[in-house]
């Protein structure tokens, strides 16, 4: 959230199951589900039938029981409601803080399972029920704004999984099923990210891979990539626990390509270092409140915390303590004034980047007009002042403008804490900063491929991420959005220098490693000897087309599923049409 005070101065039977041989119960002991739906077998259908004309691959079997109604045994639903919540809990602790990324794989595979030949009708629920569990911890940084925000946010972001879920339901009666899962899963998440009100492109499945054997793809297809190959990887898991009456060699070859995928990761082509660095210097000042109010009810506040650490690193480098920066990075909303139309806050920002002697980069709220503002990274030259600038062009609803305004401030007083509307750049943050042009990234924005990619594009080297979590300060947003920026890196082969007012700024190598960072709620700074680096990656080059392809995949394999499953219900009638 920046806070604004830009006014201060100025059923059947799942289609396609087999039953296995012993697992036949009792119709009492079955759970009902209502009706018929289109493509649903007739429940005298041979076995053969049933599987959908061998569709699911010569000889292969689910392991899923039956009762001779032909539903699914309580035992069966229970444990497809057992393996959607603990796939959900699991992909959780992927994510930072936890960072444990192989259970991202095991926890899609997990829900890949409780999905497998379920009609689509049940899968649907089944995959709101693992969004829920795996969005409420994840996210639960979003309930500094209110535990209401946060349930409404995690179950508008569920129902794209619900809607995923059904698809998969879908496709896993066709060959080949993981691979249209990890499409689909990909155009899940491409949903996500674009709507409502801009998407919610945040807890990504490539997100909770900063680090790890899958990080490589993200040089060859981005993070879509990167999604895929995690999903990929536990839906052919899944594929092999849930096949059988096949020989274990065939059983074995989707467990080998699911431990083939993160291997092959080593073979991505990564480009080495280019002999050219630059020194940076990274501020972080912290700001006296917490939560909503993180910025204080003192005006200036937060501008002297960054003006007095900026001076701090200008007298360390005087002592040879760290080397002399060639620039300096402040956070997003390192003034809480506008310089443009308060005197006091041009006087004190100019005061101290003198004192430092290198061209600056300040995070400021400017006043647009009388009515709005813009969240600007700013070049402050140590001779001219204030100079060139990036406007953020991927905004926080709710935190820098507000949606729907007439309805929602009417409702919620909370919302009126934004102030003045924030109007999006239009341009991307390529500045040029000292002896290099910096790709500048806005807080939010790196979660939004395009926008750092539009950057990087632009000539950005090293990307620079000025961001403000002091609203969020100690929960598990800082370290999630850490990880972003490892990824970033490796996809664009640039270096990532992160400010944040109350952390976590870091730098992070152009490999993805984190070689330095803050601790929170700390004030600090440091020096930095950052790479250069001006090769394009493959994903660089290629930008969404990999998206795309993965997207095109999977929705045209569910479009196929959907279209055979018609034909066979149409037949079905048929052919009890004539018998009768």
């Amino acid at each position: 959230m920046v806070q604004d005070r830009t006014g201060t101065g100025g059923s059947a039977v799942p289609a396609g199951a087999v039953p296995a041989p012993d697992a036949a119960a009792p119709a009492s002991a079955t759970a009902p589900e209502s009706g018929p739906e289109p493509g649903a077998e007739a429940e005298g259908a041979s076995p053969r039938a049933r599987a959908g004309g061998g569709q699911g691959g010569a000889g292969e079997e689910p392991v899923v029981a039956e009762g001779v109604a032909g539903r699914e045994t309580r035992w069966v639903l229970a444990a497809r409601v057992v393996a959607a919540m603990v796939g959900g809990l699991a992909l959780y602790t992927a994510f930072p803080p936890l960072d444990w990324w192989l259970c991202a794989p095991l926890g899609i595979g997990l829900i890949a399972g409780s999905l497998y030949r379920v009609r689509p009708r049940r899968a649907a629920w089944l995959g709101f029920l693992a969004g829920m569990v795996f969005l409420l911890p994840t996210v639960a940084w979003v309930r500094t704004i209110g535990d209401d925000v946060w349930l409404m946010l995690v179950v508008t972001e569920s129902l794209f999984y619900a809607a995923m879920a059904a698809l998969v339901a879908l496709v896993s009666r066709l060959p080949a099923w993981p691979l249209w899962f990890g499409g689909l899963w990909v155009l899940m998440e491409w949903a996500r990210g674009l709507v409502p009100i801009g998407g919610f492109p945040w807890a990504r499945a490539a997100f909770s891979q900063g680090e790890s054997l899958f990080t490589p793809y993200a040089a060859l297809g981005g993070v879509p990539l990167v999604s895929f190959a995690v999903a990929l990887c536990g839906a052919l898991v899944a594929q092999a626990v849930l096949t059988r009456r096949v020989s274990l060699a065939r059983r074995a070859v989707p467990l080998a390509l699911a431990l083939a995928i993160p291997a092959l990761g080593f073979a991505v082509p990564r480009h080495g270092d280019e002999g050219r660095t630059v020194n940076i210097g990274i501020v972080q000042g912290n700001v006296p409140g917490r939560g909503m109010y993180a910025l204080g009810d003192e005006p200036a506040v937060v501008l002297r915390n960054h003006a007095e650490e900026t001076k701090r690193l200008a007298k360390a480098v005087r002592e040879g303590k760290v080397p002399k920066p060639d620039l300096v990075v402040l956070p997003e909303n390192s003034t809480d004034i506008d310089p443009y139309r308060d005197e006091y806050a041009r006087l004190t920002i100019q005061d101290s980047v003198q004192d430092i002697g290198v061209p600056t980069l300040v995070g400021a709220v400017v006043s647009i007009g009388t009515d709005e503002r813009a969240t600007r990274s700013l070049v402050w030259d140590p001779v001219t002042g204030a100079g060139d600038y990036y406007d953020k062009q991927r905004l926080v609803p709710f935190g820098e403008y507000t949606p729907f305004k007439e309805i929602v401030l009417a409702l919620w007083e909370r919302a009126g804490l934004v102030g003045r509307q924030s109007v999006a750049g239009d341009k991307p943050g390529d500045l040029k900063l000292g002896p290099v042009t910096i790709g500048a990234v806005n807080c939010y924005e790196v979660a939004y491929d395009d926008t750092v990619r539009g950057t990087v594009r632009a000539g950005g080297t090293p990307i620079v991420v000025q961001t403000n979590n002091a609203s969020y300060a100690l929960s598990n947003l800082p370290s999630q959005q850490l990880a972003m920026s490892k990824l970033r890196a490796v996809e664009h082969n640039r270096a990532v220098v992160t400010a944040a007012t109350t952390g976590i700024s870091a730098y992070v190598t152009p490999d993805g490693k984190v070689s330095w960072q803050t601790s929170e709620l700390v004030a600090d700074s440091n020096v930095v000897k950052v790479p250069v680096r001006t090769k394009e990656t493959i994903a660089t080059r290629v930008g969404a087309l990999p998206e795309w392809a993965l997207m095109m995949m999977g929705a045209v394999a569910a479009g196929a599923a959907a279209w055979a499953g018609r034909r066979r219900g149409a037949r079905m009638a048929d052919r009890m049409r004539n018998d009768g």
